[in-house]
């Protein structure tokens, strides 16, 4: 998604100093600022987008007070994201909003920024029950959320802001199921610390998410490992009011599916 342009006005000025040339020196110190911008433009509108990352490079590197300046700054935001150099696309919104935090398209780089950092985590988002995942690496995918999280709290009324609700509400579900791989793991390790950290951490950060029911499961798992057997209960009637068509339970009955005992119920009352 492209940043909106400066005013036709200012476009209709650029047009009338014409064009330079069939082949632009890209390195010519004496290309004007305002025939740089033009050159941009033209290449971002034909989808030359190699071209364009050039021209608004030389253009904010030799001329960084200049006219076009801050246009500059936003539309590299735009081609770097065309190219798919998602960490350039990311530092370059970063430095924007560094520089313009009052400028009246801020939320456009902190949108961008995080569609650059999700675009970076698809790779952890196929195949996602598939990796080993001692070996996965969701740290763009968490960028990203962080990223449009700030969006929608510092923009609510933005044009981004109802893509970025929607993006964050799947990124919340991914994020916690992988809290909940991660739990699986150290249950199989005999880690049950940790994973019993790990379910509550998912039900304090994702208490929305369809994976806080399977916390509470990890957690009992994780108190039975560890001979906590009144917590292992208290947990399980939680379990079962919040979510008594588990697949770990068998009607009121707790089934273990790593540490080694004998499947538990919830105390019988009276």
């Amino acid at each position: 998604m492209r940043a909106i342009s400066l005013s036709a006005l200012t476009l209709a000025a650029i047009l009338l100093t014409g064009c330079a040339g069939n082949s632009p020196q890209q390195d010519a110190p004496e290309v004007p600022e305002q025939e740089l911008y033009q050159q941009a433009q033209q290449a971002l509108d034909n989808g030359r987008y190699s071209t364009a990352v050039t021209r608004l490079e030389q253009l904010d590197n030799r001329y960084p007070f200049g006219r076009y300046a801050e246009q500059a700054q936003l539309e590299l935001i735009y081609g770097y994201y065309q190219i798919s150099n998602w960490e350039s696309t990311r530092a370059a919104a970063s430095r924007f909003i560094r520089l313009h935090p009052d400028h009246p398209q801020i939320d456009y780089a902190y949108y961008m920024r995080g569609l650059a950092a999700w675009q970076a985590g698809r790779f952890s988002l196929e195949s996602f029950d598939l990796i080993d995942i001692s070996k996965r690496d969701l740290g763009a995918t968490r960028d990203s959320y962080v990223d449009f999280g700030e969006l929608v709290r510092r923009f609510p009324d933005s044009t981004y802001a109802p893509d970025a609700r929607q993006r964050i509400i799947f990124l919340r579900n991914v994020l916690s199921r992988q809290e909940l791989q991660v739990a699986d793991f150290y249950l199989r390790k005999e880690a049950y610390v940790a994973a019993v950290e790990r379910g509550k951490w998912v039900l304090e950060h994702y208490p929305q998410t369809p994976a806080s029911r399977d916390a509470l499961a990890v957690m009992v798992e994780g108190y039975m490992g560890l001979n906590m057997t009144d917590r292992a209960r208290e947990t399980l009637a939680l379990l079962i009011k919040n979510d008594p068509q588990n697949k770990r339970l068998d009607g009121t009955t707790f089934v273990p599916r790593y540490v080694d005992a004998k499947p538990l119920k919830v105390q019988s009352q009276g």
